[in-house]
C-alpha cells in the first residue's frame, strides 16, 4: 500500500527539479502530439461524432474516452520499459479481437442505415450500452497502446525529470479534443436531426469500422 506515496513523492520530486523553460516545453511537446495522434478520424472518434448527433449519453461517451485516454498516457509515461515487454502477444491478441468487433459493429451501422425504423430503436439504447460500447472501441483497438502508450509514452519519457508534465499536457488534448468532437456534434444535431443525415452518418461510421477493421488485419 505505499507504492502510491512513493509514486506522488517521486512525481513531485521530478516536477520541482524541471525548469519553466523545459516545462513549457514538454507541456506543448505532449499537447501537440496527443492531438496528432487523436485528431485522426478512426472508430473512437467515429463513434464519438456518432453519439453527439444523436445526443444519446455524449457526457458519458466523452468522460469514457478521456479518462481512458489519461489511463493509458499515465501508463506509458510512467512504465514504457514493461509495456514494451508485454506488447508483442497483448497486441497481437488485440489487434484480431479489435477486427472481429469493429466488423460487427460495421454491420450493424449499414443495418441501422438501410432500416428506418433502426435509428428510431437505437435512440433508446440504455447507459450500460453506450458504455459498454465505447469502452470496447477504446480498449479493443491496439492502435491505443501503439499511440498512446508506446509512442506517446516515447515521448515523454524523453523530457526525463519534466516528463510528467508533457504527459499533461497530452492529457489536456486528449480532453479537450473529445469534449469538443463530442459537444461539438451534439451542438448541430438539431440541424442534422433528419432521418436521413442519421442515415448518411450511420453508413459513414460503418465504413469508418470496416476501413480501421481491414487495417488491422493486414498488420499495417
Amino acid at each position: 500500500m505505499t507504492i502510491a506515496p512513493t509514486a506522488l513523492l517521486a512525481i513531485a520530486q521530478a516536477v520541482s527539479s524541471a525548469s519553466s523553460s523545459s516545462v513549457m516545453t514538454a507541456v506543448l511537446t505532449g499537447l501537440g502530439t496527443g492531438l496528432g495522434l487523436i485528431v485522426a478520424i478512426g472508430a473512437q472518434n467515429a463513434w464519438v461524432l456518432r453519439q453527439g448527433v444523436r445526443r444519446e449519453h455524449i457526457g458519458l461517451v466523452i468522460a469514457i474516452c478521456a479518462l481512458s485516454d489519461l489511463v493509458l498516457i499515465t501508463v506509458g509515461t510512467g512504465a514504457i520499459r514493461i509495456v514494451t515487454g508485454l506488447a508483442p502477444w497483448v497486441l497481437e491478441v488485440l489487434r484480431w479481437g479489435g477486427v472481429v468487433y469493429l466488423a460487427v459493429f460495421a454491420v450493424s451501422s449499414f443495418r441501422s442505415a438501410l432500416r428506418p425504423g433502426a435509428l428510431e430503436q437505437s435512440a433508446a439504447r440504455p447507459a450500460a450500452s453506450v458504455a459498454a460500447t465505447t469502452l470496447a472501441l477504446t480498449w479493443l483497438n491496439p492502435h491505443v497502446y501503439l499511440d498512446t502508450v508506446l509512442m506517446l509514452g516515447t515521448v515523454t519519457n524523453d523530457f526525463g525529470p519534466a516528463r510528467w508534465w508533457a504527459a499533461a499536457g497530452a492529457c489536456a488534448a486528449s480532453i479537450v479534443w473529445f469534449t469538443g468532437l463530442g459537444l461539438g456534434a451534439r451542438a448541430l444535431s438539431r440541424p442534422l436531426s433528419s432521418p436521413r443525415t442519421w442515415r448518411v452518418v450511420d453508413v459513414l461510421v460503418g465504413c469508418v469500422m470496416l476501413g480501421v477493421a481491414a487495417h488491422l488485419a493486414l498488420g499495417s
